[in-house]
């Protein structure tokens, strides 16, 4: 059944999408109903109809869910920010842990999850260390900052996020003030005339280290000395930066950065390591988090001081030098030079020695290193004891999944901010013999819809999924067989190639090209067992050798 706009429904709301918005059924006709939560039982109003679900407004609340609470905020609704404020905070994380597995259900095409509980937060407010505050003027032209609205650019004014630190709200306050007093316009978006366009914030938690970064249309402020003046009166203040952006744009950051005050960064610490952290940083906004966050992935990796570890997407380093105190060598590839910048010198500062850095695409870097690396060191191939992926949201490319598996690291940990496409890539990682042994969430966002996950991925050996009953050798003693022994197959691949390849991919190559073989060459025992696919890149090599023996 389909409804029309304008229909007023009555839905129970079951399940909560993406962005925080209800999702309930009529008849089978699916509805996304904002401001509402799990357990809801709301009157709504069609405001868009499709054949198979539409979106609809909330009416009125019939029966308020169970799980439904005042939010703290009091333009939590209106702001968008916190999709998730109306929900109690503990079915927040069951609806977190339900999107991971969902995805991996889902996406990933998995049946059995091996999920750990899921690590919230003891005090979900408060917890952001870093804020952006448009600035901008009302309809009587009064200066105003806060949040843009969902889905617009219409500044909600708020100086007081519950997410944030207290001392933003004063930050704010005197900028303003500084503002009305001395004539500087806000920049206005429709013109492109105005000059202070945003305001950026960090705050040290452990340090208590404040930056304050003014984001401006144009390369200096008028009564400068003022600003500084005021802004330095607040316990902490350590930073006052310029960020100059001139573009049409809706990047917040300008390239060029110059210090008005002070240092240039700001020092955090997340547990005993010491960051310094610059305006263009990307630096986790949740300090307390990140900590079990980075913890967890310490814990999988499982290091006992003998490892190689590649860290990919490795930002300023926070990770990589996680890793490197308990790691032999540590290698991290960041693509902005200003992180590896700062990841190098924080490695300097907390004298870690055993790390290094590479500036590049991580689907660039890593694939040129092994290349160069078989061509340096001919009849071997590049390897990696445990490899650590953090991507942004759009996941992995999948050449580098490749070369990630054709590195045969023993563990792979995947720290992903979108369930989505870490479902995706957990797949292809499936697909290349490796398999998920843990996954875990981390609350990084509370009363967001956002959720970090940490898994780990074990390699499979053949001999972990299956069991054959009998030597591939004597299954496939053919004529055409007889020019190459397996072993030899496998020799000329590592010679060549710099890859090691099992019998059982040998064998695979062989019925692919025609060559009869045995018909119970890669049969399980069990009815259960996942049999490995031999890779496109290992393919090609046994390929390659078949051709160099003549049995193709």
């Amino acid at each position: 059944m389909s409804y029309q706009k304008n229909d007023v429904l009555t839905v129970k709301i079951e399940d909560m999408g993406h962005d925080g918005e209800g999702i309930g059924k009529c008849e089978g006709y699916t509805l996304f109903v904002k401001d509402t939560v799990i357990g809801d039982l709301a009157e709504v109003k069609v405001i868009k109809a499709k054949k198979n679900y539409g979106y609809a407004r909330l009416m009125r609340l019939i029966e308020p869910s169970a799980h439904r609470v005042e939010p703290v905020c009091p333009v939590a609704r209106p702001c968008g920010g916190c999709q998730l404020q109306m929900l109690d905070y503990a079915e927040q994380l069951r609806f977190k842990e339900k999107k991971i597995a969902g995805n991996l259900q889902r996406i990933g095409g998995m049946t059995e999850i091996p999920m750990e509980p899921i690590m919230g937060m003891e005090n979900p407010f408060r917890y952001r260390n870093k804020a952006q505050f448009p600035i901008g003027q009302d309809r009587n032209g009064k200066l105003i900052t806060g949040f843009y609205a969902g889905r617009t650019h219409q500044i909600m004014e708020n100086r007081n996020c519950y997410l944030g630190v207290e001392q933003n709200e004063e930050i704010l306050n005197r900028i303003l003030a500084w503002m009305e007093e001395n004539g500087v316009p806000a920049y206005n978006e429709e013109t492109g005339k105005g000059l202070v366009r945003h305001v950026l914030i960090r705050f040290g938690f452990m340090t208590k280290e404040i930056m304050v970064c003014l984001v401006v249309n144009g390369k200096k402020l008028p009564a400068e000395e003022k600003l500084i003046k005021s802004l330095t009166e607040l316990e902490g203040m350590t930073s006052i930066t310029l960020s100059v952006n001139r573009e049409r744009t809706n990047v917040i950051m300008g390239k060029e950065i110059r210090c008005l005050w002070g240092q240039g960064y700001i020092t955090d610490y997340i547990g005993t390591v010491k960051y310094r952290i610059s305006p263009l940083s990307f630096y986790q906004v949740n300090p307390a988090q990140t900590e079990k966050l980075y913890g967890l992935a310490l814990e999988y990796a499982g290091l006992t001081g003998n490892e190689t570890v590649w860290d990919l997407y490795c930002g300023i380093g926070t990770i990589s030098l996680f890793l490197a105190q308990k790691a032999k060598k540590v290698y991290g590839v960041e693509i902005v030079p200003e992180a590896i910048a700062d990841a190098k010198n924080n490695a300097k500062i907390n004298e870690i020695e055993n790390a290094e850095f590479f500036v590049g695409k991580s689907e660039e870097i890593l694939p040129a290193y092994y290349e160069q690396y078989a061509k340096d060191h001919p009849g071997e191939h590049a390897h990696a004891d445990v490899i650590v992926v953090d991507p942004p949201r759009k996941g992995c490319e999948e050449n580098l999944l490749h070369t990630m598996a054709s590195m045969q690291p023993d563990r792979i940990v995947y720290v992903s901010c979108d369930s989505a496409t870490l479902a995706r890539d957990v797949k292809v990682l499936g697909e290349l013999g490796y398999e998920v042994k843990k996954v875990r969430g981390v609350d990084q966002f509370p009363m967001t819809c956002h959720v970090e996950t940490v898994v780990l991925l074990s390699q499979q050996k053949p001999d972990d999924t299956i069991e054959i009953d009998l030597d591939l050798d004597e299954l496939d003693a053919t004529s055409a067989e007889l020019k190459a022994t397996y072993q030899e197959i496998k020799d000329y691949v590592l010679k060549e190639f710099g890859l090691k390849v099992s019998s059982l991919y040998i064998s695979q190559v062989k019925r692919k090209c025609g060559i009869e073989v045995g018909e119970n060459y890669n049969l399980p025992k069990s009815e259960n067992a996942r049999v490995p696919q031999c890779p496109k890149e290992k393919e090609e090599a046994i390929k390659a050798a078949l051709k160099y023996y003549a049995m193709i």
